[in-house]
């Protein structure tokens, strides 16, 4: 980068701005990337860069701005109507180029330094009208795999994921059918691909992209699209593993679903991002809220992984540990963050953690490889549930520390 380097990229509206110092004296930090959504796969947030300091913060300027220019499209003959929602992505940045999604779901390459487009894609998901969210389209990012000197860009586009050359922006042809794999597929019951979305990037680990999806919260019926969490081979597409949120006869949990309800409950999905325990290969999920979001009449029981945090090795899709922070959800309390993967020091030794925070203000600590709590957790009575033909369940989790 020039003298005038890139320090720092912020997201706006509609657009990505460049800040850089106007000044800048002495020698370049070297290039410190940001290669995923969370800056790493444990989801610090963290640049060790420490050229912008307090002393010199007041001296940034804008370097340049890049708009996505996505207005509201109307209905022609071809597609509905469709309007974008807010700018929700962060950029990821990796050999001075930035890559990011736009509300409409399209991916751009830009020179980091420059703010110049490099390439862009679209893959026309707002032909297919709003998603189900009521919100507008929103996405919050891209996902970067390599792997010796080829680079892919991954996008989770409303049913499809989609493999980009990270140098044109092209599909690649060899992953899945041209470039994108249909993940409503090998579901247990037939999903309406317009019901089915993502917002959130997949996680990469060693080969395999690993995503969610969304469901909107409006969406009430049996069977509704379920949020089971699914893995594809980033080389060829094929799907490896395939954990379900709501478990099936058998599996862990399936006895959490009174009345075999399990049969026809949807949602349970995870928007939010996921992390990822990179050396140990486990990923962590934060779980949403079973259908109907907030009636369980029809659902009674804990119904597990229902606004739970779920570690899974991600070599197979094996439930390693999970604790449920909401039993029987009625509240829409979906876990809205991905787990932070920390290290905490106590006096006995450092612990590697996982922490959880969630819409009721709490957080919630445990070991990251057992599951164990890292501060008690209590049981505590809570009110029952006058609405007809509701079961609230009796008690709730409530941590300790650290909040």
């Amino acid at each position: 980068m020039t003298q005038a380097r890139v320090h720092r990229f912020a997201a706006g509206m509609a657009g990505v701005a460049g800040v850089a110092l106007a000044t800048m004296a002495g020698a370049q930090q070297p290039r410190v990337d940001w290669p995923v959504y969370g800056g790493d796969a444990g989801g610090m947030r963290y640049s060790p860069l420490a050229d912008v300091n307090r002393e010199n913060v007041h001296r940034l300027t804008r370097a340049w701005t890049w708009a996505t220019g996505e207005t509201p499209i109307a209905r022609t003959d071809s597609t509905r109507a469709a309007r974008p929602g807010t700018f929700q992505a962060t950029p990821i940045v990796v050999n001075d180029t930035m890559y990011l999604s736009t509300p409409f779901n399209r991916v751009v390459a830009l020179d980091a330094g420059t703010g110049r487009e490099l390439w862009r894609y679209d893959p026309g998901a707002h032909r297919y009208g709003q998603p189900s969210n009521g919100t507008g389209f929103v996405h919050r990012g891209v996902a970067l795999w390599t792997s010796g000197r080829e680079r892919r860009v991954f996008i989770n586009s409303r049913w499809r994921l989609i493999a980009l050359d990270a140098s044109t922006g092209r599909p690649v042809s060899t992953f899945g059918s041209n470039g994108e794999v249909d993940v409503t597929q090998g579901l247990d019951w037939p999903v309406n691909p317009l019901h089915y979305t993502n917002t959130s990037p997949p996680v990469i680990w060693g080969d395999l992209v690993i995503l969610g999806n969304g469901v909107g919260d409006r969406l009430m019926y049996r069977r509704d699209p379920p949020g089971d969490v699914q893995a594809f081979d980033a080389r060829t597409g094929r799907r490896v593993w395939r954990f379900r949120t709501v478990p099936s006869p058998g599996e862990y949990g399936n006895d959490t679903w009174q009345d075999d309800s399990w049969r026809i409950t949807g949602h349970t999905n995870v928007w939010a991002p996921f992390t990822v325990d990179s050396a140990r290969g486990l990923v962590y999920l934060p779980v949403g809220t079973p259908s109907n979001d907030w009636y369980g009449g029809r659902r009674k029981g804990e119904n597990l992984f229902g606004e739970s945090v779920v570690c899974l090795d991600a070599r197979t899709g094996r439930r390693v540990w999970h604790f449920q922070v909401v039993h029987h959800g009625l509240w829409d309390y979906d876990l809205p963050a991905p787990p932070n993967v920390v290290t905490i020091r106590r006096p006995a030794g450092a612990v590697d953690a996982v922490l959880v925070p969630t819409k009721q203000g709490f957080v919630f600590a445990f070991d990251r490889v057992n599951g164990r709590p890292l501060w008690p957790i209590e049981e505590r009575p809570v009110a029952a549930s006058d609405v007809p033909g509701e079961a609230a369940w009796p008690t709730q989790p409530f941590p300790s520390k650290p909040a």
